[in-house]
């Protein structure tokens, strides 16, 4: 009687496991479908709540802890979904409501954005072995190299993502990205031009295949690239800029400043690098433009913010005459017809007497004679003069320029006058020549003997 009995309550309790196995398998999975249901719906308070019940009861199922991670993230409570999704990874298991390429993708992503690079890119790894012809897959990969410094490895990523999706442009645009970097030119303007083929309105190719126009000297295809790329918003002041810097070596300052100008009202940050370049060629533009006060007011501008920026303090110190001599001021910036009457007064101020007078670049040519000689019958011997407005040192180039012309025009003498002073090497080739050197001490001694209101109202006549 006993052993009936023992075998009973065994048979019951088999029978109760049983029952309670048979009812797990049914109900549990009608409630992930519940779960899965409510998501669908976007009740995802709903979801949360029902699949934490399922969890209570199976820590260990793998496709609850991947559904809760869904509707964490659908609360934008990425941080806690990528915890569940960790148990998912621990637990290893996939299938029905949680397939690994989804979940490995979701999981990459999220490593991506809580800064685990190495993380997201086991899972990339991983992906690529599951679903080896997706080109996203390697392009992914190839940017987390890229983000580690590992060019070459990044490369071969890229290639790989182009040659499986060639429509991929923003895997051509890093691939290109990468090439520009490594002064590879050619193949860098290849990629960036794919990317545009399948993406037209791709403003970062648009700016780095103007930026390769530019230093091919293309500037007009140069000047479309960057105002496409100028349509961007964070683009837009580094486009502005470099339009500038192309129509300052198209010699078009006009144009190059209204870009310039733009650019820095736009900027928000006056000490980036951008704004501080734009100000440095807008000076430049208005020193080519002889607007040296302008220049000034930009240059000091640089200075404020960042004092060692390129040749700012020196282009300052060589300017600083224009705020404490007028009649530098006036030598320097004056119109072509009030500087040729300077040139004339100067040139009559030393006891000659003018024969002929042209232009030359940054300055003014004049052929003189000696005034009255001592002697009757003394041949006067004509003088080649190069007045010269720069501000940089002048190299001994230019002075042998002034000699080889002064042999052309088969003169004997020639005297250049500058606003600076002459490097050594200037000075060391004049000694053994006919030539005479006049720098900036000289000239502002020579000023004292000029007549400036006559000058400037003879203009006003004019």
């Amino acid at each position: 009687m006993p052993l009936i009995i023992v075998l009973v309550l065994f048979i019951g309790i088999a029978i109760a496991v049983i029952t309670i196995f048979i009812m797990k398998s049914v109900l549990a999975p009608k409630k992930l479908a519940t779960v899965a249901n409510y998501q669908k719906q976007g009740k995802h308070n709903s979801a949360i709540k029902l699949v934490k019940q399922i969890l209570l009861k199976e820590p260990k199922n793998a496709e609850a802890h991947y559904l809760l991670a869904n509707s964490y993230r659908a609360e934008n409570k990425a941080e806690i979904a990528l915890k569940e999704l960790k148990a998912v990874n621990q637990i290893g298991s996939f299938g029905g409501y949680c397939k690994e390429n989804e979940f490995r993708l979701i999981i990459a992503e999220l490593y991506e954005q809580f800064n685990q690079p190495e993380e997201a890119l086991k899972e990339y790894v991983l992906l690529i072995k599951l679903m080896p012809t997706i080109g996203e897959y390697y392009y992914r990969a190839g940017k987390l190299f890229e983000n580690r410094n590992k060019a070459e490895k990044a490369v071969q990523y890229y290639r790989k993502a182009i040659q499986l999706t060639p429509r991929l442009s923003h895997a051509h645009f890093s691939l290109g990205y990468i090439l520009f970097r490594g002064k590879k030119n050619v193949e860098a303007k290849a990629e960036f031009e794919a990317a545009l083929k399948y993406k037209a309105d791709y403003y970062d190719a648009h700016f780095y295949l103007g930026k390769l126009q530019k230093g091919n000297h293309e500037y007009i295809p140069a000047l479309l690239s960057f105002e496409k790329a100028s349509r961007n918003q964070e683009l837009k002041v580094k486009s502005l800029v470099e339009r500038g810097a192309c129509y300052m070596s198209l010699k078009s300052f006009d144009k190059a400043i209204v870009e310039l100008e733009r650019g820095i009202k736009l900027t928000t940050n006056g000490s980036s690098p951008e704004t501080l370049y734009a100000r440095y060629f807008l000076a430049s533009c208005h020193e080519n433009e002889r607007n040296f006060e302008n220049a000034i007011d930009q240059w000091e501008e640089i200075f404020s913010k960042k004092p060692n920026f390129k040749d700012v303090a020196e282009k300052l110190s060589q300017y600083q005459e224009l705020r404490s001599d007028d009649k530098m001021k006036d030598y320097l910036t004056s119109g072509i017809t009030e500087f040729q009457g300077i040139c004339k007064a100067l040139t009559t101020s030393m006891e000659l007497n003018i024969t002929e007078l042209s232009d030359i670049n940054n300055g003014c040519q004049i052929i003189a004679v000696d005034g009255d000689t001592k002697w009757r019958g003394t041949r006067k011997m004509p003088k080649l003069i190069w007045y010269l407005r720069i501000l940089e040192i002048v190299p001994d180039t230019t002075v042998r320029s002034v000699h080889e012309k002064m042999k052309a025009l088969n003169l004997t003498r020639s005297i250049i006058v500058v606003s600076t002073n002459f490097s050594k090497k200037a000075q060391e080739y004049a000694e053994s020549r006919p030539i005479v050197l006049i720098g900036k001490e000289q000239l502002q001694k020579q000023f004292k003997k000029v007549d400036f209101k006559a000058i400037h109202s003879a203009m006003k006549k004019k």
